[in-house]
């Protein structure tokens, strides 16, 4: 790694465990099985141990960036993946870390309020950037709309990506819409989801067919 991404790794890997260090300061306050995944409907139906939310899941994490950090780093065409590109890539574990810590807390300490309605908002505005971006993303292994098409020729690649910038921009902006206005039910958020994949992939697969004609 170069010295940007050492100094960004360094800060990332920190914030990444900064639920951890709430979590020790926090520890008697917590009850000691501890909701951790939750429905659409705010509800919890998932649980583990108290040592394992605060220790496990920050430490998982970590240890999922810097997975994340060297399987990029070792791409063939990591020359490819821009500086910009990577830097916003190393910083979604942190957050997802941080909001995560922000949801799983104030729950288990007896605070309600609407989990759902966070998540739906961060995934929107998570698309909403990653949108942005895919047009510019230059072929590589690790990042992108990765399908045997796109990986074999680079003009499909850029085309796919040109789309699946619109549909993901549009797909993030949707979230976003149903969130706020209240309408988040999984089968909505289900088929913008599903919407974003298949077209993209659909319009790679055509380009493929059409060219090979």
């Amino acid at each position: 790694m170069n010295k940007l991404d050492r100094k960004t790794m360094i800060i990332t890997t920190v914030i990444t465990l900064l639920p951890l260090v709430i979590g020790v300061i926090l520890w008697n306050r917590l009850p000691d099985e501890m909701a951790t995944h939750f429905g659409f409907d705010n509800q919890a139906n998932g649980f583990s141990s108290k040592p394992f939310t605060v220790f496990g899941i920050p430490a998982f994490m970590c240890m999922l960036q810097w997975i994340v950090a060297l399987v990029t780093r070792a791409d063939p065409r990591y020359r490819n993946i821009s500086s910009k590109l990577m830097k916003m890539c190393l910083w979604i574990i942190p957050i997802t870390s941080l909001i995560v810590a922000v949801v799983i807390y104030p729950y288990n300490m007896g605070l309600e309020f609407d989990i759902s309605f966070f998540m739906e908002l961060f995934m929107g505005c998570l698309f909403l950037i990653l949108g942005n971006y895919l047009p510019k993303m230059r072929q590589n292994y690790t990042m992108g709309i990765k399908l045997p098409w796109t990986l074999a020729d680079e003009d499909n690649w850029n085309r796919t990506h040109r789309l699946g910038g619109y549909v993901w921009t549009i797909g993030g902006l949707l979230i976003i819409i149903v969130t706020l206005i209240g309408l988040e039910q999984l089968s909505i958020m289900t088929g913008i989801i599903i919407a974003m994949v298949v077209i993209p992939s659909i319009y790679s697969f055509w380009l493929y067919i059409k060219k090979k004609e």
